[in-house]
C-alpha cells in the first residue's frame, strides 16, 4: 500500500506543477478550462509564403511593449563587476604599452604580431598611410603620456617624461601630416606639461625634480616646424604636409581636407596662451575662418576637400566622418576653452545646418513613426544624399551632442553604432546603411564609439553604458589581442588581422574604457574641470586660456550678442559632469533604451 501512496502523491504533485506552469507561463497542457485572466506571449512568427503580398516594414517597426527583459539585463551593473572591468581595461593598456616599450621604442609604433617596431616608410615616401603619422619621433610613447597619469602610474609617467626629454628631437627629415602631428604629438606634450605643472595637483603630487618646462619647449619647437604649412597659400588654409627639417615639400599638393586644416585651434591656441605668442593661434584661427567663409550660401555646409590656393571645393561631400569630424568638434571645444564668441557662433550655425540637411529619419528620436535618426553624407550645395554609407569616425558625434547638451539625440544615435558593433564585434570602417552591410571591412582599434559611450555614461549615469563598455572591452580582448599587443582587424567578419597597433589605441581607446569603469578617478572629482582633445588628451578648463597676454587682437569684430548661458561651462556638459554636480536624478535617463532601443539593436544584429 505504501508504494501506491507514493505514486498517487507523485501524480498529484505533477498535476499541481503543471497547473502552476500553465498559469504562469502557458507551458502546461490544455485542460479545457476558461480563466478570466488573459495572458499574452510573443511567439515566433511563421515565415511568409514566397511571393506573399506582405507590406515592407521599416527595420525598426517591430517595437512593442515589454521592457522588463531589458531592465533585468541592463538596469544594474554590480560594483564588483565594474572593478573587474576597470582592471581588465588597465591590463589591456599595459599589455600594449609594455610590449611597445620592450619591442618597439624608440620607433613610432608597435607591430604586435611580429613583436617589432615600425617607423616611417623611407623607401616609399608616397606611402602616406604610414608616413602621414609616423615621424620617427617615438610617437606611441609621447601620445600615451597623460594616459599613464589617468591610470595613476606616476612613477612610469615620470620615467616616460624623462625618456621624451632625453631622446626625442624634431630635427628630422620626416614629412608628416600637420593635423596628425598636431593632435598626437603637440597635444600630448602640452597636456603632459600642464598636468605636470598644475598647482592644484589633481593626480596627487606629481612634481618632477628639476623639470624646466622641457615638454613645453619641445611643443614650441614642433609648432614652429609646422608653421611653414601656413605660408604661401592663397587662402590661409595650410598645406596638408610639412617636412620637419625643410618645410613644405616642393611637390606638395594644393588640396587638404576640412578636418585636417580646421582642427588645429585647440592645441595651437593653448600653446599661444601658454607662451604669450599669438602667432600659432592666429594662423590656426585664420584657417578656420577661411574654411567657414567658403561654406555654401544655400545650405551652410562645407565640403570635405578644398584647394588651398583657389578656395574651390574639390570634394563636395558634407558629412560627420572622415575629413570633417573634428572640425565641428573643435568649434565647440575652442569656445569652451577660450571663450571666443566667434567659435560658438560658428558651431551653432554648423549644428543647425547639420540637423537641417544631413539628418534623416523621424523627427523625434524615441517616438513617432519611421526610422530613427541617421546622419548621411550629402552634397554641400543642395543637401542631396551622395552615397549610402557612414564611416566609423562618425561614432564620435553622440559624444559631441552630449557636450552640446543634446543628450536625447545622442542616446538614439549611439544605439545605431552600438548595434553595428554588436553585430561584428567591431566597427567596420564604412557601413552601408541601405544594404545593412559593411562597405570597407577593416577596424584599426578606433576609439570613437568608446568615447561616446563614456560621455553618455557621465551624462546619464545609466548602467546600460557600462554594459556597452564591457561588451566592447571583451570584443577587443577576444578579436584583436595577439602575441605582443592588439592588432588592427583587416576584416571585421572573419577577424583576420593586420600587423599594426596605432598610437590612439593606448592614447584614447584604453583611456576611455578605463575611465568608464573608474568612478573614483581624479578627472571625476568635484572641483576639477577638464576637456579632451580630439586625440583624447586631457587639458584643464583654465582661466589662463581665457586671457591673451599679447596686445594686438584678431582683426575680427565679434558679435555683441552674448551666447546663451547654457553653454557657459555648466553642469549639463560632460566637461563639468566629470567633476562637479551630476545631473539631478529626475533628469537622468533611467532607461535610455526604453526597450525600443535595445530592440533596435537586437534587430540590426539579427537577434530578433
Amino acid at each position: 500500500m505504501q508504494w501506491r501512496s507514493i505514486v498517487v502523491g507523485l501524480l498529484v504533485l505533477r498535476l499541481a506543477l503543471n497547473c502552476v506552469l500553465w498559469l504562469a507561463f502557458g507551458l502546461g497542457p490544455s485542460w479545457g478550462f476558461n480563466f478570466p485572466i488573459q495572458f499574452s506571449f510573443s511567439l515566433p512568427r511563421a515565415e511568409p509564403e514566397p511571393g506573399a503580398n506582405t507590406p515592407k516594414r521599416s527595420y525598426l517597426s517591430f517595437f512593442e511593449e515589454g521592457r522588463d527583459e531589458y531592465d533585468r539585463r541592463f538596469g544594474s551593473f554590480p560594483d564588483a563587476l565594474r572593478v573587474r572591468m576597470r582592471s581588465m581595461a588597465k591590463d589591456m593598456f599595459y599589455f600594449g604599452y609594455d610590449n611597445y616599450m620592450k619591442y618597439a621604442f624608440p620607433e613610432d609604433e608597435l607591430n604586435p604580431i611580429a613583436c617589432e617596431g615600425r617607423g616611417p616608410d623611407v623607401l616609399d615616401p608616397s606611402n602616406i598611410n604610414i608616413n602621414d603619422v609616423l615621424g620617427n619621433y617615438s610617437l606611441t610613447l609621447i601620445d600615451t603620456l597623460d594616459t599613464l597619469l589617468v591610470l595613476g602610474n606616476v612613477s612610469e609617467f615620470h620615467r616616460a617624461v624623462k625618456l621624451v626629454i632625453d631622446t626625442v628631437s624634431f630635427d628630422k627629415d620626416s614629412t608628416v601630416q600637420v593635423f596628425e602631428a598636431n593632435i598626437r604629438i603637440l597635444g600630448s606634450l602640452i597636456s603632459a606639461h600642464i598636468l605636470l605643472t598644475d598647482p592644484r595637483h589633481p593626480f596627487g603630487d606629481i612634481e618632477l625634480e628639476n623639470y624646466d618646462n622641457e615638454l613645453l619647449h619641445l611643443a614650441h619647437d614642433l609648432a614652429v616646424r609646422l608653421l611653414p604649412a601656413f605660408e604661401n597659400t592663397g587662402t590661409g588654409i595650410p598645406y596638408p604636409r610639412v617636412n620637419l627639417k625643410s618645410g613644405v615639400p616642393p611637390d606638395s599638393i594644393n588640396e587638404t581636407c576640412t578636418a585636417g586644416a580646421g582642427s588645429l585651434l585647440v592645441e595651437f591656441g593653448i600653446l599661444s596662451r601658454l607662451i604669450g605668442d599669438s602667432t600659432f593661434e592666429w594662423v590656426a584661427r585664420r584657417a578656420v575662418r577661411a574654411l567657414w567663409n567658403l561654406r555654401s550660401n544655400e545650405t551652410g555646409l562645407l565640403g570635405n576637400v578644398v584647394n588651398i590656393q583657389t578656395g574651390q571645393w574639390v570634394g563636395k561631400q558634407s558629412g560627420l566622418g572622415a575629413g570633417m569630424d573634428s572640425f565641428y568638434e573643435y568649434l565647440l571645444k575652442s569656445y569652451i576653452l577660450f571663450g571666443e564668441k566667434e567659435d560658438y557662433r560658428m558651431f551653432k550655425a554648423a549644428y543647425k545646418s547639420i540637423q537641417s540637411h544631413m539628418r534623416r529619419g523621424r523627427e523625434a528620436c524615441n517616438e513617432g513613426e519611421g526610422d530613427p535618426p541617421l546622419y548621411v553624407n550629402v552634397n554641400m550645395f543642395n543637401g542631396q544624399i551622395m552615397n549610402t554609407w557612414i564611416d566609423s569616425l562618425q561614432a564620435f558625434f553622440p559624444g559631441l551632442q552630449v557636450l552640446n547638451g543634446d543628450v536625447e539625440n545622442a542616446i538614439c544615435l549611439h544605439a545605431f553604432y552600438y548595434a553595428i558593433w554588436r553585430r561584428f564585434g567591431a566597427l567596420p570602417e564604412r557601413y552601408n546603411w541601405q544594404l545593412q552591410a559593411p562597405d570597407v571591412l577593416f577596424y584599426p582599434l578606433r576609439p570613437e564609439l568608446v568615447e561616446s559611450t563614456y560621455l553618455l555614461y557621465q551624462a546619464t549615469k545609466n548602467p546600460f553604458y557600462l554594459h556597452v563598455g564591457m561588451d566592447i572591452l571583451q570584443s577587443l580582448e577576444k578579436n584583436t589581442k595577439v602575441k605582443c599587443g592588439y592588432a588592427t582587424l583587416h576584416h571585421v567578419v572573419d577577424k583576420s588581422k593586420e600587423d599594426r597597433m596605432e598610437s590612439f589605441f593606448l592614447s584614447e581607446t584604453c583611456k576611455y574604457l578605463y575611465l568608464l569603469f573608474d568612478e573614483d578617478n581624479p578627472l571625476h572629482q568635484s572641483g576639477s574641470r577638464y576637456i579632451f582633445t580630439t586625440e583624447g588628451h586631457v587639458v584643464p578648463i583654465d582661466p589662463r586660456f581665457r586671457e591673451k597676454s599679447w596686445e594686438e587682437q584678431f582683426p575680427y569684430e565679434e558679435p555683441t550678442k552674448e551666447p546663451p548661458q547654457n553653454l557657459k561651462i555648466r553642469c549639463n556638459m560632460y566637461t563639468c559632469l566629470l567633476q562637479c554636480e551630476r545631473i539631478p536624478e529626475e533628469r537622468r535617463y533611467a532607461l535610455p533604451l526604453k526597450s525600443m532601443y535595445m530592440r533596435q539593436i537586437d534587430h540590426m544584429v539579427g537577434l530578433s
